[in-house]
């Protein structure tokens, strides 16, 4: 099985590169450093993928902001960038696209975290999905949740986790704003790739959130990191301070069935492992 990985170099794709090469040939594309160049940011033309290939992951993403010209190039890449790529995968005759969203593409726009990445995203799916009907190419969508793992190319899109982290690494006291111990959804990268690999490995179609099946509090996630470093950090909220607003996921086992996979790291065990890892850097 032959596999190209468009993003190979994220977060994300460093984790889930060695687990597709268990049973496949990996081809990475990307910006840089990469196998083969691609920028989701090209017009059609340039888009030319590599034959032989049975399924394309897109991890590439841009996670926008409050300017125009974020969104503007949140649209770029992960709306129209994603289309791009659709109808190349169909002249290359790649035979499978997976499609690698957010659980913030489902956002409503009551939501607190509703942004131009979120719609972005959103906008992605339903052009990929509204393509690739149309010329008969399979395609899955997933939709993972927050997810961290160990090392700093994760606190850029965790800031809050990795604060708390900090904050207990050090010792300090730890201050949650607000009154509401609100609610949150955390997998560990090393899930999410294995439900991706396995999503490619069977050629599972259709579109699928990967989430935790059971959402934390930032209370719980304050204790486990204090936990984790044997911290003698305190815990408290601050009541006149803004409350923090709920992000809580609905279970939905429905993919995780299909697999036959379930997330196996629990919060606490990931946070372990950052620990570990923290503890043995010089």
């Amino acid at each position: 099985m032959k596999i190209l990985l468009i993003g190979g170099n994220s977060a994300l794709g460093q984790v889930l590169h060695p687990v597709l090469a268990r049973f496949a040939d990996v081809v990475v594309a990307g910006r840089s450093d990469c196998d083969v160049d691609l920028d989701l940011t090209w017009p059609p033309e340039r888009f030319k993928l590599p034959k032989a290939v049975d399924t394309a992951i897109n991890l590439a993403a841009h996670f926008g902001g409050g300017e125009v010209a974020s969104m503007l190039a949140a649209e770029e890449v992960n709306a129209l960038g994603t289309l791009k790529l659709a109808q190349a995968c169909h002249h290359a005759k790649i035979r499978h696209l997976v499609q690698i969203s957010s659980i913030y593409a489902g956002l409503s726009e009551a939501s607190s975290f509703y942004s131009s990445y979120a719609v972005s995203k959103r906008h992605g799916e339903e052009l990929a999905q509204l393509y690739c009907r149309s010329v008969s190419l399979p395609l899955t969508v997933l939709r993972p949740a927050q997810f961290y793992g160990e090392g700093e190319s994760f606190r850029r899109h965790q800031p809050f986790l990795y604060a708390l982290l900090d904050k207990a690494q050090g010792g300090d006291e730890i201050v949650l704003h607000g009154r509401n111990d609100a609610i949150r959804n955390y997998i560990h990268v090393s899930d999410v790739a294995e439900v991706i690999a396995r999503v490619a490995q069977q050629r599972i179609e259709g579109r699928y959130n990967c989430a935790a099946l059971s959402n934390v509090r930032i209370s719980e996630i304050a204790a486990a990191a204090v936990s984790v470093f044997d911290s003698s950090s305190a815990i408290r909220f601050d009541p006149d301070s803004a409350n923090i607003p709920d992000n809580a996921v609905a279970a939905d086992d429905t993919l995780y069935r299909l697999i036959g996979y379930f997330p196996r790291i629990s919060l606490a065990r990931g946070l372990a492992g950052e620990a570990e890892r923290r503890k043995a850097s010089p």
